[in-house]
């Protein structure tokens, strides 16, 4: 199973709070988030973890370097920021494998990996891992149908119930063709958006705990959370 996490980001809704470290370096509970995900792949039986860096990347390498895992470690720089789907495009160039998971290293969603990789269908694009919510506005929803293909992402407003993008992708590199896109891209709006409402990408509900330290409310929650 391989997977690529994008470390990258700058994290300025978290500036005033955690300063200088990309995102998934922030502490959280007495270590940096990212060893909390590292943590999570190992039990899910990752063996190639591809990381995306750019924003003070000789922090997570030094990291890295440190630290010894069940699984091999590779990365790839961005000389440049290159939007999600330009990091997500340049750390495929290490993959070797036909399907590469896709995580965010500020976002832990605790996904059974191996039974997403079994729902997925080969003749799909890409496979979205989707977190029923209630009360909430900061996410967008998406829309299933009974095939559990995703026909439409909502914008932000405030709901009462409904599935979020969790931000744990299964790719399929060859019907995906990340390389006809440009360098520099969202794979969110650019990639996932277009295709939506015509039958290439599933969706995999998973009822399971979700976090996204990029805000500070949500960033203090996980250190009560990871102390347990």
């Amino acid at each position: 199973m391989e997977c690529i996490i994008l470390a990258g980001g700058l994290g300025t809704r978290l500036s005033g709070v955690v300063n200088d470290v990309p995102k998934c370096m922030a502490p959280v509970a007495g270590v940096p988030f990212l060893s909390h995900v590292l943590q999570y792949l190992e039990q899910q039986f990752a063996d190639h973890v591809i990381f995306s860096l750019g924003y003070r990347s000789e922090a997570v390498i030094e990291y890295l370097r440190q630290k010894a895992y069940t699984f091999k470690t590779s990365w790839v720089l961005e000389p440049e920021p290159l939007g999600t789907g330009g990091g997500i495009r340049r750390a495929l160039m290490k993959s070797k494998e036909r399907e590469v998971f896709i995580l965010n290293g500020d976002t832990m969603f605790a996904v059974d990996l191996r039974a997403m990789n079994q729902a997925f269908d080969p003749r799909h694009k890409a496979m979205l891992a989707l977190k029923p919510m209630r009360d909430f506005e900061r996410y967008g929803a998406v829309q299933l149908d009974a095939a559990e293909e995703i026909t439409a992402f909502e914008e932000k407003q405030f709901r009462e119930a409904g599935l979020i993008n969790g931000g744990v992708y299964l790719l399929n590199k060859g019907q995906a063709n990340l390389a006809a896109f440009p360098e520099k891209f969202s794979f969110e709006k650019e990639f996932l958006e277009p295709e939506a409402g015509k039958g290439t990408l599933q969706g995999f509900v998973s009822d399971t705990y979700f976090i996204d330290i990029g805000v500070p409310e949500d960033y203090y929650k996980a250190q009560e959370d990871f102390k347990q």
